[in-house]
């Protein structure tokens, strides 16, 4: 059976499919302004489209969401580096040894089967309301997913080519540079984008739990004062942040794993 190479999609495909993207967003938008025009629901209940985007100015202009953005950014981008370096170094210690995975695998499950949700208070209680307990809880929603894929990317390196480095006479480090870690990559990468938006959802929780900075906070602040349109504008810029950071990720994939491009 002659089986073809998957080819690239073309340019054109390409923006077929950002041309879709955008009539779906100028669609929902549509609908929401619609919804808005014909309910008649109050302001605080669901505001309209152009009120958002007036309040996204005001608080744009005020410097308010630069500042509450900037703080929420810091703990995404920490408590990911915290969670993803832990995870490939424990990873790859459970990839190498049977043991060691049969030692620590209990407590990892157990420690997945408790929502995030109910040890944010106790984390911002033990380690304070500062951006500390926040990376900590983005360290921890993030650890899991890139675990996983970093022992699965790990184990799924062919024997051959293992026995072809212990020909070769390559040292561990060789061994983990040249072969484990560039076949592991996209498995690696592929966990990386799920836990680059789940770190978002992270610094949200601590924040919410207890903090007077960054967006979840503003969300809280909002949301007291019945400031709907604010916490509308909150919620977008933490959809933002989180494809930018999935975008991020997609970009590092196009960087390093060029090798498993096919071309036609």
């Amino acid at each position: 059976m002659d089986i073809k190479p998957l080819r690239k999609p073309s340019r054109t495909s390409r923006r077929s499919l950002q041309w879709t993207a955008l009539v779906s967003f100028a669609a929902a938008f549509l609908l929401w302004w619609l919804v808005t025009r014909i309910a008649h629901l109050p302001d605080f209940i669901l505001p309209s489209p152009m009120q958002v985007v007036l309040r996204f100015w005001k608080a744009l202009i005020d410097g308010s969401l630069l500042v509450h953005t900037m703080v929420t950014l810091t703990e995404v981008l920490l408590g990911l580096l915290a969670g993803t370096s832990v995870a490939v170094v424990l990873g790859y210690a459970i990839a190498k040894s049977r043991l060691f995975e049969q030692l620590v695998s209990p407590y990892l499950v157990a420690t997945q089967a408790i929502p995030i949700v109910a040890i944010a208070p106790l984390l911002v209680i033990w380690f304070g309301p500062g951006v500390f307990s926040k990376v900590l809880i983005c360290g921890l929603i993030v650890f899991f997913p890139v675990l996983v894929n970093t022992v699965v990317g790990l184990r799924a390196v062919p024997t051959p080519l293992h026995d072809l480095m212990g020909s070769l006479r390559a040292t561990r480090t060789q061994t983990l540079r040249y072969l484990e870690l560039p076949a592991a990559l996209p498995i690696l990468l592929g966990g990386l984008r799920i836990g680059a938006t789940l770190s978002v959802i992270g610094a949200v929780v601590g924040e919410l739990v207890g903090s007077n900075q960054g967006l979840g906070f503003l969300v809280n602040v909002a949301r007291g004062q019945y400031d709907t349109a604010l916490v509308f504008v909150a919620v977008f810029t933490l959809i933002a942040l989180a494809l930018a950071l999935y975008g991020a990720v997609t970009l590092l994939e196009k960087k390093f794993l060029t090798w498993q491009e096919t071309n036609p």
